[in-house]
């Protein structure tokens, strides 16, 4: 069942924002969303929170600019998905502008797993770096860390996931959830932190006189990758990291970006000059994620970091090949789930749901679990077989459950049963031993049974009410498309009641609808739909721009049907 509920603005903090000169309907949304003056909404980077004020990001400047001076090697550790790629991207950028000898390396998430692992600086031993720099990964590498000292190789771990009881015996830690650190944008993205990093470095080098005889390198240029890695790691977007997405969206519209960027636009079939955070979070950032998801996220750095358009284009071209190969596969395994499924009764379905089967691709697992969740609304994992005779899972959350922490009271109540587990609220990982699953499943649909209440277990579509029939028109849909949405502060949904004119299904599973309200007509399509309407319905609706041969027109992108 779901249930809709409207979103509330306060009419007299409406009013204050129409007088400080927001659109009607902007100052409606933006009220709506916490929004009390148009201050708030400036997102030039003067707004910017202080790299100053991020947690030893000055002591992580003093060992890096003590390397770059020392000619010391440099290698970046990232992780295989769209942030932890931004992230290596901006670091190797950023590290190369000023001068450094640095170099990357990414772990295979089919041997080597997640984050800064023994095994990764084993190999990452070989190369002899001075100086291993994490991005997005490492605040849980405790044992990586103590291999790194006994290799004789410092380490800077910058990461935003959440720490455990006990940190890493790290250099320096840049993570603004770590004890102690008072920075305001607790949701800032892997990428983000590694930004704030290099900014720091550069100030630090100003201050010792680095740039008196080379130019000092403007590292706003790099605000398109963290855009991309903010968006696609879906990130909360308070204020900070709405301005960071902002600025890497100004550029992309204006041509100034990577040619990697370019060339992933190109392959999407979208233009640039109208780039939106949608853009980055379903196209751009899946083709780079499907890398890491299938091959090596190796491929999706050097799209990155390529300065050479060509290599950029012929790069990103294998990654919307991977791209379909992952939508292939996960199409598979999402029939297979739903089998499972069948056979249980969903109405009675465990608060905590897990599945597995053998023939599961560990690389999209991540994915499947969402689509369950989504359809059931529950908290879900999936697993699939790994190497060495374990299982790794990859489960996501609905609002109500914490499910980093629904992992460390398991572990609490069973030992021995997580081999390792980390990640956030709504998004986490768990490695088995093969045999434990009936055990992982039992204990999990328990935790979340105590967790939830049983409202949390209802879905809930918060919408923003009616609007207006003067409002369902190409302008306003262009006006909403060129605002900062996300998570956390979500693109703005509308809900209405319809006569429904015609009606018909395409490709067996969307419905196309030709809508009236009042004296307004409009299309309207339902993508994955499970009902049809009568005459008359209740939609849930987001207001878009449908092209088709160069044409535009808007289109209500339905979400919820009566």
């Amino acid at each position: 069942m779901t249930r809709i509920v409207n979103r509330s603005a306060s009419p007299r903090t409406v009013w204050q924002l129409e007088q400080q000169g927001l659109h009607p309907l902007l100052a409606r949304l933006y009220a709506a969303r916490g929004v009390t003056d148009k201050a708030e909404l400036d997102y030039e980077l003067k707004s910017l929170l202080p790299p100053a004020t991020l947690t030893h990001a000055g002591e992580a400047a003093s060992l890096l600019a003590d390397a770059i001076e020392a000619e010391a090697k440099l290698l970046i550790i990232g992780d295989y998905d769209c942030d932890g790629a931004t992230a290596t991207a901006v670091g190797m950028r950023a590290l190369k502008a000023l001068g450094a000898n640095v170099d990357f390396l990414l772990p295979d998430r089919f041997k080597l797993g997640y984050g800064l692992s023994p095994e990764i600086v084993d190999v990452a031993a070989q190369q002899s770096p001075d100086l291993i720099i994490t991005v997005d990964n490492g605040i849980a590498s405790l044992e990586g860390v103590a291999r790194a000292q006994a290799h004789g190789i410092a380490t800077l771990i910058t990461d935003h996931h959440l720490p455990a009881a006990t940190l890493p015996a790290a250099d320096c830690i840049v993570n603004p959830n770590q004890p102690g650190c008072d920075f305001p944008s607790k949701c800032i993205a892997g990428v983000g932190v590694m930004f704030y990093v290099v900014l720091a470095l550069r100030a630090e080098l100003r201050e010792r006189g680095y740039f008196a005889e080379r130019p000092e390198p403007n590292f706003a240029d790099l605000l398109d990758l963290v855009a991309l890695g903010t968006v696609a790691d879906v990130v909360k977007l308070d204020r900070n990291n709405r301005i960071l997405v902002s600025q890497g969206l100004k550029r992309m519209r204006a041509g100034r970006m990577q040619p990697g960027i370019a060339a992933l636009f190109k392959a999407t079939s979208r233009d640039p000059r109208r780039a939106t955070a949608f853009d980055l979070g379903f196209l751009i950032g899946p083709r780079l994620n499907a890398a890491g998801r299938l091959a090596d996220m190796r491929l999706g750095v050097e799209c990155l970091i390529t300065d050479d358009p060509v290599r950029a284009l012929n790069i990103a071209q294998q990654l919307d090949a991977l791209n379909r190969e992952r939508r292939e596969i996960e199409s598979g395994m999402q029939e297979q789930a739903l089998l499972l499924l069948a056979e249980m009764d969903i109405e009675a379905a465990a608060p905590g749901v897990a599945l597995f089967d053998d023939s599961w691709h560990e690389g999209v697992i991540g994915i499947l679990a969402s689509r369950i969740k989504d359809k059931l609304h529950r908290p879900v994992f999936a697993f699939a077989p790994s190497e060495g005779g374990l299982i790794k899972g990859s489960g996501r959350s609905i609002p109500g459950l914490h499910l980093r922490d629904a992992l460390d009271l398991m572990a609490k109540r069973a030992p021995e049963l997580l081999v390792r587990f980390g990640g956030h609220a709504m998004a986490a990982g768990a490695t088995l031993r093969a045999g434990s699953f009936e055990t992982f499943r039992t204990l999990f649909a328990e935790v979340a049974s105590e967790l939830l209440a049983p409202a949390d277990l209802t879905r809930t579509l918060e919408t923003d009410g009616p609007l207006e029939g003067g409002y369902i028109s190409l302008e306003t849909a262009r006006l909403l498309e060129n605002e900062i949405w996300g998570q956390g502060f979500p693109a703005p949904m509308f809900v209405d009641e319809f006569d429904v004119e015609q009606q018909r299904v395409l490709k067996e599973k969307h419905l196309k609808l030709r809508l009236k309200k009042g004296n307004t007509r409009i299309d309207g399509i339902q993508f994955n739909f499970t009902t049809q309407p009568g005459n008359r319905t209740r939609a849930a609706y987001r207001l878009s721009i449908n092209e088709y041969m160069g044409v535009e027109n808007p289109q209500l992108m339905i979400e919820h049907l009566e």
